[in-house]
């Protein structure tokens, strides 16, 4: 199929509903492939933007909710572990985005779920940057009551609305708020560590004997199985930094060593800050908890109050730590709400057949946000934490195992990763059922049904099972599944002879946009091709390719 070919096809009459999607996609490719003529930026200022998003402050009320209940001990141990499952299951989904160019929910299609089977966890990862950003909310909001005064409710408002004029752009305007921000919160949030550990070595050593509010101090697996749940709540994030990898530039021969660093280190080597951070959480909560108490130690305004109180002026102390608290939820709640949006945008588009605009679910995001900050959903956050981690647990799982094991070992998931509708199945069970199974149990477990014993082991559970039923289940069905079909009807490769996605533009017959190979599939009833969002719009499922034998 050439190029001119394509454009002398007639105008199809289902372009004007188009319109709108195709104008707003082309800013920041929602729910498309990212093409390689907008991938302009270097590895770096990809992996840079990318690691902005971990600004949150949540990860020191994380670690001092732990720590406070379980004691420094079970609190360490319970960040590795947790870090360790979240740096081995983000690295496979980071280098399929960055390597393919696609965001989670258009590998999760691919990788076991099927077209309309990812729906289910676009929910799950739309209801993470909600969660979170709600958090982050409450934490600025925190901020802001000590700092100016403002009430709590006023304060949730605030955090909210400022987002939005931020996050009405893409790519562009995100990487540039994170690179030009990182280097302050940095200086913030270290010097005031360095100078409490130099100037007093005490501190190190109350934070290591604290025996939490259970007072027994040593560790042990119940405590420590508790406490990786909460952490492992945070493993959707590989998501939010996808949706940002997505834009790395081609790997070559040239550049190979800069790529793997870069896609290493934004993708699951985010864990390695996030869990410092938890840490730095823990050892704050200490220091300052008999002078605010229990109930505002987890606080992170606080904990950088007291820390910055003993290096500097009185009146300096509250303005840097309102500085760095606002600057912290500003860089992570464009990021929620951007990746936030392209959920939603993304599971209603394929429900429905229509695309309403980025724009609605960037609102409606927040607005589910809004209303958790005003429900003070930061006085049981380990609770919502502790449910949430299961299904998001039992999602990415079940996808790093079917890149890993059913793509590499046993050859029974196809190895590129396809996303296009006509060329997957509507539902595939090896991933949905895999999802269901472990979710649902470790759901169960986590509310006592399957009895006091095995509650703290419900994130264990979510884990085993999905890793378990992956590969089963790819066996059972032979791999039926995955693909509707092998041809999409276009001769040219999809990947060029460097294994990248093809640069070559052909034009949508219904748009008329020019859009890269990957994004593109052959037309069912002209001799044309039709890029993939036409295709999800496609409510008559004239354009989409039949299956084949």
């Amino acid at each position: 199929m050439s190029t001119t070919e394509s454009r002398l096809t007639a105008p199809d009459p289902a372009k004007p509903a188009t319109d709108q999607a195709t104008k707003e996609t082309l800013e920041d490719y929602t729910l498309r492939f990212a093409p390689r003529s907008y991938r302009r930026w270097t590895p770096m200022v990809v992996a840079t933007t990318a690691l902005g998003g971990i600004a949150y402050m949540a990860d020191f009320s994380i670690g001092a909710g732990i720590g406070l209940a379980h004691g420094t001990g079970n609190a360490l141990v319970a960040i590795a572990v947790a870090a360790v499952v979240i740096f081995v299951t983000g690295f496979p989904l980071a280098y399929y985005g960055a390597r393919y160019n696609i965001d989670l929910d258009l590998i999760t299609r691919g990788s076991g779920f099927g077209y309309y089977g990812s729906v289910l966890t676009s929910v799950i990862f739309a209801s993470f940057t909600f969660i979170f950003f709600a958090l982050e909310g409450s934490i600025m909001a925190q901020g802001l009551k000590i700092g100016l005064g403002m009430p709590l409710w006023l304060g949730y408002l605030v955090s909210t609305l400022m987002v939005i004029p931020l996050v009405i752009y893409g790519m562009k305007a995100l990487s540039k708020l994170q690179v030009w921000t990182t280097p302050i919160w940095l200086i913030l949030m270290v010097a005031p560590l360095v100078y409490l550990v130099a100037t007093d070595p005490g501190t190190v050593d109350r934070f290591l004997s604290y025996a939490g509010t259970d007072g027994e101090g040593g560790v042990n697996t119940a405590s420590v199985l508790l406490g990786a749940g909460v952490c492992l709540s945070l493993i959707a994030q590989i998501g939010e930094q996808i949706d940002y990898l997505r834009f790395m530039p081609p790997k070559t021969e040239a550049n190979k060593r800069t790529w793997w660093t870069a896609v290493v280190m934004a993708g699951p080597g985010w864990v390695v800050l996030g869990a410092l951070k938890q840490a730095i959480g823990v050892f704050l909560a200490v220091y300052i908890l008999a002078e605010v108490g229990p109930t505002a130690a987890p606080e992170p305004i606080q904990q950088f109050r007291g820390a910055f109180d003993a290096m500097m002026p009185s009146w300096m102390v509250i303005p840097l730590a309102v500085a760095l608290v606002v600057i912290s939820q500003i860089k992570i709640n464009v990021t929620n709400a951007y990746s936030g949006s392209l959920a939603w945008t993304n599971s209603f588009t394929r429900v429905t057949g229509r695309y309403p605009g980025r724009m609605v679910f960037v609102l409606v995001n927040l607005a589910f946000a809004l209303i958790l900050m005003e429900a003070d959903m930061f006085s049981f956050l380990n609770s919502i934490l502790g449910f949430y981690s299961n299904c998001a647990i039992a999602w990415v799982v079940t996808v790093a195992t079917d890149i890993g094991v059913n793509k590499y070992l046993l050859k029974l998931s196809p190895l590129q990763p396809e996303f296009r509708r006509g060329m997957l199945y509507a539902v595939n069970p090896v991933g949905v059922v895999a999802f269901i199974a472990s979710s649902g149990l470790s759901i169960a477990m986590y509310f006592h049904a399957l009895g006091d014993t095995l509650q703290p082991y419900s994130p264990v559970a979510a884990a085993v099972i999905a890793f378990v039923l992956t590969p089963l289940m790819a066996i059972v069905t032979k791999g039926r599944y995955y693909l509707r079909r092998t041809d999409d009807g276009i001769a040219e490769p999809l990947l060029d002879a460097e294994g990248n996605p093809s640069g070559t533009t052909y034009d949508c017959h219904v748009c008329h946009q020019p859009y890269e190979r990957p994004d593109l599939a052959a037309c069912r009833t002209h001799d044309a091709v039709v890029c993939s969002l036409c295709l999800s719009t496609d409510k008559l499922g004239d354009h989409v390719l039949p299956a084949t034998a």
